[in-house]
Formats: C-alpha cells, structure tokens, sequence
C-alpha cells in the first residue's frame, strides 16, 4: 500500500507500507494498541489510525524524532493507494470474481483504476486479465500458455481501498 500525505499547501509525500522492519511493525503496534493484521487490514478499509501511525512510522526513517503526536494530518491529507503488486493481484482477483459478467467486471475496472496508485500500471494488469495468458514457443516448437508465478491471496476486503479517509 502506498499511503500519500498531502500537507495543505504542500507536495504530495509518498510513503511506500508494502514493507515495514518488524521494529517498525512493533512501534505502530505499541503507539496504536492493534496487532499488526487489524492495521494493515486497516489501510485496506481507510481506518484514519491505521493510516496516520504507519504514515508515522514511515516518516520516522527521515525523521527518527518525529512524535506521534507532531504528525497530525488532517483526514483529507492522507489516503492510501494500491501499489503495483497488489494493483496486479486485484486485478487477478476481480476477473476470477466477474469474468462472465462484464457489467460487473467494468465496473471493477473502473474502481481499480481509481484505487491505483499509477493507473497505467491498473492499464496494464487489466490488459493482462482480459487478454488472458500469453503464449510463447517452447523449446519444442509448440506454442504453451505462459503462467502466472504469483501467489494470490486475497484482501480483506472486497473492495480497493478509498481514495481518501473522507
């Protein structure tokens, strides 16, 4: 997850969650009162706490002695996008759920687009999805379907995350 913290009048500061130090892991336990899976199921769902002690924690790698209570975003300066990994697996996820049915599946389009962080990236993992496995020559001349090596597990929730706390 990427987490984008917007200070109003100020440039947008992108903070890559998708990896955190287990130390980092314990501090945004320890100053949230939540086990590590309730706060990244938290980026997920838009929960502001979640949002604001692992933006912190991220900052603290620039700032080692940024308080918590010295980072206090508004709500509407913070949201969390997908990144390209879990861009890709959505995407994978939304066309195994509606795949036969392409009202359904646009419209997943469409939220993947707006949840992405770089939408040529949900661009490119839609083509994939629809245009379905590539084929390459195999070494015996025959054309194979290529396959995906990535393990999908899905969110924890159904949805992309919002756009914004709001």
């Amino acid at each position: 997850m990427i987490i984008i913290h917007t200070p109003d009048g100020g440039e947008p500061e992108r903070l890559d969650a998708g990896r955190l130090r287990a130390s980092e892991i314990q501090i945004a336990e320890s100053n949230s009162d939540r086990p590590w899976a309730l706060l990244k199921g938290g980026l997920v769902d838009g929960d502001i706490t979640a949002i604001r002690v692992l933006a912190w924690v991220i900052k603290k790698r620039q700032n080692p002695t940024l308080r918590l209570s010295a980072f206090d975003p508004f709500e509407d300066e913070v949201q969390v996008k997908l990144d390209a990994k879990e861009t890709h697996r959505y995407a994978a996820e939304m066309f195994a759920r509606y795949g036969n049915d392409p009202a359904e599946l646009a419209g997943a389009w469409d939220e993947l687009r707006q949840a992405a962080d770089d939408p040529a990236i949900a661009d490119a993992a839609i083509k994939e999805q629809t245009d379905g496995p590539k084929v390459e020559a195999s070494p015996h001349g025959s054309a194979t379907p290529e396959t995906s090596t990535s393990a999908f597990s899905p969110s924890t929730s159904a949805t992309p995350p919002t756009t914004s706390t709001t």
